[in-house]
């Protein structure tokens, strides 16, 4: 893994003790409407259902060394049933821990995570194209756009751009 060892941080698994410090990054990404499907009015219980993941899944959060919570991203089946070997993955980064590693390692935690699991493969079903940063860390994880369904997300700064279906294979 490559980081700026200036800024160290472990990832661990999230515990709900660790709401009050997620929120404030969930809340943030959410509101500025670029990256997530998420209504922008999304409240802090709705949100902490839907990324406080339980098992089989997980949540994690990218802890720097003074306490301070990075990151976090949650993981798990992408559809249960018979899909239910084909996991998923959602991340967020604190604005002021962009460009220091986090989203990197989270993603790379997230691959190794799936793999642990023996999940066959990862499927991100809304990557926004317009998400350049996003799509750019993704394709250097190995994942590729299998797909792109146009005009299907309404980006404030953009307009209507694309979403990315975005898969990485685990098996051989």
């Amino acid at each position: 893994m490559t980081r700026d060892t200036r800024t160290p941080f472990e990832i661990r698994p999230a515990t709900d003790d660790d709401w009050p410090a997620l929120w404030p990054i969930v809340e943030g990404v959410v509101r500025e409407g670029e990256t997530y499907v998420y209504p922008l009015d999304l409240t802090s219980d709705e949100a902490r259902e839907i990324w406080m993941e339980r098992a089989p899944g997980a949540t994690v959060v990218a802890q720097g060394a003074d306490g301070t919570v990075l990151g976090t991203a949650k993981m798990g089946p992408n559809r249960p049933g018979h899909g239910d070997h084909v996991g998923t993955a959602s991340f967020m980064v604190s604005p002021s821990a962009r460009g220091l590693g986090v989203g990197r390692a989270l993603g790379e935690h997230g691959v190794a995570w799936h793999r642990e699991q023996g999940f066959r493969g990862i499927q991100f079903n809304a990557v926004v194209e317009s998400n350049v940063a996003a799509v750019r860390l993704w394709r250097s994880l190995g994942f590729e756009v299998v797909g792109t369904v146009p005009e299907s997300f309404r980006s404030p700064a953009h307009g209507y751009v694309g979403l990315h279906v975005m898969y990485l294979p685990l098996t051989d």
